[in-house]
């Protein structure tokens, strides 16, 4: 989910031509592959350079190709930041009442 910093960005016509003539651009080279993977079908186009509020209004990283890559969502979601559920272990449950408990790391690797 887009930070409110960047939303604005990423509902410009900059932005959004961008983007659009990217996935062209890579639809016209390989048929849109996930240009990490190359079995799935690209969905997101990720910036390398994170976007941040101090380099969104730079064209350099906002909206130069050179650091854009056409992904599939599970590609994509291996990036730092990006995606949920990479952990290898729980680091809570629920009570009966819906109510968060914390695991004890320790106990949590006992039982994998």
């Amino acid at each position: 989910m887009a930070k409110d910093w960047a939303k604005s960005f990423l509902h410009s016509t900059p932005w959004l031509t961008c983007r659009e003539g990217y996935i062209q651009e890579r639809i016209r080279i390989d048929g849109g592959l996930c240009e990490i993977c190359r079995a799935n079908l690209g969905y997101i186009v990720h910036h390398k350079i994170h976007l941040t509020p101090e380099n969104i209004r730079d064209p350099e990283v906002a909206l130069n190709w050179a650091n854009l890559s056409y992904e599939c969502k599970r590609c994509h979601d291996q990036h730092d930041g990006h995606g949920v559920g990479h952990r290898t272990s729980l680091v809570c449950i629920f009570d009966d009442d819906g109510n968060p408990i914390a695991i004890d790391p320790q106990h949590e690797r006992d039982r994998l």
